[in-house]
Protein backbone atom coordinates (compact mmCIF):
# COMPACT_ATOMS: atom_id res chain seq x y z
CA UNK A 1 0.00 0.00 0.00
CA UNK A 2 1.44 3.27 -1.03
CA UNK A 3 1.94 5.75 1.54
CA UNK A 4 2.11 9.00 -0.29
CA UNK A 5 -0.25 10.88 2.38
CA UNK A 6 0.72 9.92 5.75
CA UNK A 7 4.21 10.80 6.34
CA UNK A 8 4.58 14.33 5.41
CA UNK A 9 0.90 14.93 7.60
CA UNK A 10 2.55 13.06 10.52
CA UNK A 11 5.84 15.18 9.98
CA UNK A 12 3.59 18.53 9.58
CA UNK A 13 1.49 17.23 12.56
CA UNK A 14 5.17 16.90 14.82
CA UNK A 15 6.62 19.98 13.28
CA UNK A 16 3.49 21.93 15.06
CA UNK A 17 4.02 19.98 17.90
CA UNK A 18 7.72 21.31 18.32
CA UNK A 19 6.44 24.79 17.71
CA UNK A 20 3.64 24.81 20.24
CA UNK A 21 6.19 23.23 22.77
CA UNK A 22 3.33 20.08 23.07
CA UNK A 23 5.55 17.93 25.87
CA UNK A 24 4.59 14.63 24.68
CA UNK A 25 4.72 12.21 27.01
CA UNK A 26 4.90 8.61 25.40
CA UNK A 27 4.95 5.43 27.27
CA UNK A 28 4.12 1.64 26.75
CA UNK A 29 4.81 1.55 22.96
CA UNK A 30 6.64 -1.82 23.76
CA UNK A 31 3.05 -3.17 24.12
CA UNK A 32 1.88 -2.36 20.22
CA UNK A 33 3.21 -5.30 17.82
CA UNK A 34 5.89 -4.76 15.38
CA UNK A 35 3.88 -6.63 12.67
CA UNK A 36 0.94 -7.96 12.43
CA UNK A 37 -2.97 -6.98 13.09
CA UNK A 38 -3.86 -5.01 16.31
CA UNK A 39 -6.85 -3.06 17.27
CA UNK A 40 -5.82 0.30 19.63
CA UNK A 41 -8.45 1.33 21.22
CA UNK A 42 -8.49 4.85 23.47
CA UNK A 43 -10.29 6.93 25.27
CA UNK A 44 -12.00 10.13 23.76
CA UNK A 45 -11.84 13.79 25.23
CA UNK A 46 -10.45 15.94 22.46
CA UNK A 47 -11.11 16.07 18.18
CA UNK A 48 -7.73 16.03 18.17
CA UNK A 49 -7.70 12.17 20.14
CA UNK A 50 -6.92 10.53 16.67
CA UNK A 51 -3.38 12.34 15.78
CA UNK A 52 -1.83 12.16 19.45
CA UNK A 53 -3.18 7.94 19.31
CA UNK A 54 -1.33 7.73 16.37
CA UNK A 55 1.74 9.46 17.67
CA UNK A 56 1.45 7.05 20.24
CA UNK A 57 2.28 4.07 17.57
CA UNK A 58 4.78 5.28 15.69
CA UNK A 59 7.95 4.28 18.35
CA UNK A 60 6.68 1.00 17.41
CA UNK A 61 6.78 2.59 13.58
CA UNK A 62 3.20 1.42 13.05
CA UNK A 63 0.69 3.83 10.83
CA UNK A 64 -2.94 3.42 12.59
CA UNK A 65 -6.03 3.30 10.29
CA UNK A 66 -8.68 4.95 12.00
CA UNK A 67 -12.40 4.25 12.28
CA UNK A 68 -14.15 8.03 11.79
CA UNK A 69 -17.67 9.22 10.61
CA UNK A 70 -18.66 9.42 7.15
CA UNK A 71 -19.13 13.13 7.73
CA UNK A 72 -15.56 13.27 7.83
CA UNK A 73 -14.53 12.29 4.67
CA UNK A 74 -16.73 14.56 2.79
CA UNK A 75 -14.85 17.43 3.96
CA UNK A 76 -13.72 19.18 0.92
CA UNK A 77 -10.02 19.22 2.74
CA UNK A 78 -10.04 16.47 5.59
CA UNK A 79 -11.59 14.03 3.18
CA UNK A 80 -9.04 13.96 1.01
CA UNK A 81 -6.29 13.38 3.66
CA UNK A 82 -8.34 10.81 5.22
CA UNK A 83 -8.77 8.44 2.16
CA UNK A 84 -4.88 9.18 1.63
CA UNK A 85 -4.11 7.90 4.92
CA UNK A 86 -6.31 4.73 4.56
CA UNK A 87 -8.53 5.43 7.42
CA UNK A 88 -11.95 3.61 7.43
CA UNK A 89 -15.12 5.96 7.04
CA UNK A 90 -18.20 4.57 9.30
CA UNK A 91 -21.41 5.45 8.32
CA UNK A 92 -23.85 5.11 11.25
CA UNK A 93 -26.85 3.43 9.45
CA UNK A 94 -24.56 0.74 7.63
CA UNK A 95 -21.70 0.26 10.01
CA UNK A 96 -21.26 -3.38 8.74
CA UNK A 97 -19.20 -2.25 5.75
CA UNK A 98 -16.77 -0.26 7.72
CA UNK A 99 -16.83 -3.44 10.42
CA UNK A 100 -15.72 -5.51 7.47
CA UNK A 101 -12.94 -3.28 6.24
CA UNK A 102 -11.55 -2.73 9.54
CA UNK A 103 -11.62 -6.97 9.76
CA UNK A 104 -10.11 -6.48 6.10
CA UNK A 105 -7.38 -4.23 7.24
CA UNK A 106 -6.72 -6.98 10.48
CA UNK A 107 -6.15 -9.59 8.54
CA UNK A 108 -3.49 -7.41 5.89
CA UNK A 109 -1.45 -6.94 8.98
CA UNK A 110 -2.89 -3.60 9.61
CA UNK A 111 -3.19 -1.48 13.10
CA UNK A 112 -6.53 -0.06 13.21
CA UNK A 113 -7.60 2.72 15.85
CA UNK A 114 -10.85 3.31 17.33
CA UNK A 115 -12.50 5.35 19.85
CA UNK A 116 -15.22 2.84 21.41
CA UNK A 117 -17.00 5.36 23.80
CA UNK A 118 -18.08 6.52 20.11
CA UNK A 119 -18.30 10.52 21.01
CA UNK A 120 -16.04 12.50 23.29
CA UNK A 121 -16.70 12.20 26.98
CA UNK A 122 -17.73 15.61 28.31
CA UNK A 123 -16.73 14.22 32.01
CA UNK A 124 -13.25 13.07 31.30
CA UNK A 125 -13.80 9.71 32.44
CA UNK A 126 -14.65 6.82 30.44
CA UNK A 127 -17.67 6.30 29.19
CA UNK A 128 -19.57 2.74 28.30
CA UNK A 129 -18.28 1.34 25.23
CA UNK A 130 -19.18 -0.49 22.26
CA UNK A 131 -18.60 -3.91 21.49
CA UNK A 132 -17.25 -3.12 18.09
CA UNK A 133 -13.25 -3.22 18.79
CA UNK A 134 -13.64 -6.72 20.81
CA UNK A 135 -15.93 -7.78 17.91
CA UNK A 136 -13.55 -6.94 14.82
CA UNK A 137 -10.09 -8.33 17.29
CA UNK A 138 -12.35 -11.30 17.63
CA UNK A 139 -12.99 -12.00 13.69
CA UNK A 140 -9.37 -10.65 12.61
CA UNK A 141 -8.07 -13.16 15.75
CA UNK A 142 -5.75 -9.86 16.80
CA UNK A 143 -4.84 -8.06 19.87
CA UNK A 144 -6.65 -5.55 21.34
CA UNK A 145 -4.27 -2.52 22.28
CA UNK A 146 -5.82 -0.28 25.31
CA UNK A 147 -4.34 3.23 24.95
CA UNK A 148 -5.24 7.00 27.39
CA UNK A 149 -4.57 10.20 26.11
CA UNK A 150 -4.66 13.25 28.28
CA UNK A 151 -3.96 16.84 27.92
CA UNK A 152 -5.91 17.11 24.48
CA UNK A 153 -8.86 17.88 25.86
CA UNK A 154 -7.30 21.78 26.63
CA UNK A 155 -6.72 21.87 23.67
CA UNK A 156 -9.96 21.14 21.56
CA UNK A 157 -13.13 19.77 23.26
CA UNK A 158 -16.60 19.45 23.04
CA UNK A 159 -18.37 22.52 24.22
CA UNK A 160 -15.38 24.47 24.97
CA UNK A 161 -13.25 27.16 22.27
CA UNK A 162 -10.56 25.11 20.47
CA UNK A 163 -7.17 26.61 21.74
CA UNK A 164 -4.97 25.21 18.94
CA UNK A 165 -2.08 27.76 18.79
CA UNK A 166 -1.87 27.22 22.84
CA UNK A 167 1.56 26.75 23.77
CA UNK A 168 3.65 24.67 26.44
CA UNK A 169 0.32 22.45 26.94
CA UNK A 170 1.59 18.74 28.24
CA UNK A 171 0.09 15.81 26.35
CA UNK A 172 0.27 12.36 27.92
CA UNK A 173 -0.04 8.94 25.79
CA UNK A 174 -0.43 5.21 28.04
CA UNK A 175 0.03 2.34 26.19
CA UNK A 176 -1.42 -0.44 27.86
CA UNK A 177 -0.45 -4.37 27.59
CA UNK A 178 -2.65 -5.93 24.77
CA UNK A 179 -6.00 -8.19 25.38
CA UNK A 180 -5.46 -11.19 23.49
CA UNK A 181 -9.00 -12.84 23.15
CA UNK A 182 -9.20 -16.43 22.95
CA UNK A 183 -10.90 -18.62 20.99
CA UNK A 184 -14.77 -18.45 21.78
CA UNK A 185 -14.48 -16.14 24.50
CA UNK A 186 -17.53 -14.01 25.94
CA UNK A 187 -17.46 -11.09 23.81
CA UNK A 188 -19.49 -9.04 26.57
CA UNK A 189 -17.08 -10.31 29.37
CA UNK A 190 -13.91 -9.01 27.12
CA UNK A 191 -15.43 -5.50 26.30
CA UNK A 192 -16.26 -5.07 30.26
CA UNK A 193 -12.45 -5.91 30.35
CA UNK A 194 -11.55 -3.19 27.49
CA UNK A 195 -13.61 -0.90 29.76
CA UNK A 196 -11.79 -1.90 33.40
CA UNK A 197 -8.35 -1.34 31.03
CA UNK A 198 -9.15 1.78 29.64
CA UNK A 199 -10.25 3.48 32.62
CA UNK A 200 -7.45 2.60 34.69
CA UNK A 201 -4.82 3.67 32.15
CA UNK A 202 -6.69 7.12 32.18
CA UNK A 203 -6.62 7.32 36.16
CA UNK A 204 -3.11 6.81 35.78
CA UNK A 205 -2.39 9.01 32.66
CA UNK A 206 -4.32 11.69 35.18
CA UNK A 207 -2.40 11.13 38.46
CA UNK A 208 0.65 11.60 36.11
CA UNK A 209 -0.22 14.19 34.24
CA UNK A 210 2.48 17.21 35.14
CA UNK A 211 -0.12 20.17 35.76
CA UNK A 212 -2.78 21.03 37.80
CA UNK A 213 -5.14 24.06 36.90
CA UNK A 214 -3.81 27.38 37.31
CA UNK A 215 -7.13 29.14 39.09
CA UNK A 216 -10.55 28.20 39.81
CA UNK A 217 -11.86 28.98 36.19
CA UNK A 218 -8.81 26.70 34.53
CA UNK A 219 -10.79 23.29 36.32
CA UNK A 220 -12.88 23.14 33.59
CA UNK A 221 -10.55 20.60 32.30
CA UNK A 222 -10.49 18.17 35.37
CA UNK A 223 -12.78 15.71 36.13
CA UNK A 224 -15.45 16.29 38.93
CA UNK A 225 -14.11 13.07 40.91
CA UNK A 226 -10.36 15.15 40.73
CA UNK A 227 -11.62 18.54 42.31
CA UNK A 228 -12.77 19.79 38.66
CA UNK A 229 -15.48 21.30 37.17
CA UNK A 230 -16.35 19.39 34.61
CA UNK A 231 -19.51 17.71 34.42
CA UNK A 232 -20.10 14.33 36.64
CA UNK A 233 -20.83 11.35 34.17
CA UNK A 234 -24.06 11.24 34.75
CA UNK A 235 -24.57 15.08 34.12
CA UNK A 236 -22.30 14.14 30.72
CA UNK A 237 -24.63 11.35 29.77
CA UNK A 238 -27.79 14.08 30.36
CA UNK A 239 -26.39 16.47 28.10
CA UNK A 240 -25.37 14.01 25.64
CA UNK A 241 -28.85 12.92 25.40
CA UNK A 242 -30.31 16.56 24.52
CA UNK A 243 -27.90 16.83 21.88
CA UNK A 244 -28.94 13.67 20.41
Amino acid sequence: MAELVYPPVLLTAKTMFRVLDNRLRIEGTEHIPATGGAVIACNHVSYLDFIYCGLGALPAKRLVRFMAKKEIFENKIAGPLMRGMHHIPVDRDAGMASFREAVAKLKDGEVVGVFPEATISRSFTVKDIKSGAVRMATAAKAPIIPMAVWGTQRLWTKGRPRHLTKRHVPISILVGEPIVPAPGENRDLLTKELHTRMAALVDRVQAEYPEAPASEEDKWWLPAHLGGTAPTAEAAAELDAKRD
